[in-house]
């Protein structure tokens, strides 16, 4: 069971952040390879003679998608804190008993 409560807290975790994650991830990807990153539009970006301006702009706008995750996220917390204390109310009524 603490399994179970544990990797529902990491998918909630990880709902709640994959769009900061892939936007940070695709500005530290521009950054290291000296590449323009903006919402403004598609920067040709060369890696290893490949253009992933396209995928990086597509990841650094998701980024946006965070303004509805993370409430989200955050109320997926709530409900899981209460969840848990009510299962761990019922096992310490259950074995007092």
């Amino acid at each position: 069971m603490i399994i179970a409560f544990a990797l529902s807290v990491a998918v909630i975790l990880l709902f709640a952040f994959a769009p900061l994650i892939s936007a940070f991830s695709a500005s530290a990807i521009a950054n290291a390879n000296g590449c323009a990153l903006d919402e403004g539009g598609v920067h040709p970006c060369l890696i290893g003679g490949t253009d992933y301006g396209e995928t990086l702009s597509i990841m650094f706008v998701l980024g946006w998608f965070g303004l509805i995750t993370m409430p989200l996220g955050a109320l997926a917390a709530v409900v899981w804190c209460l969840i848990l204390m009510i299962v761990l109310i019922v096992k310490y009524r259950s074995k007092n008993s």
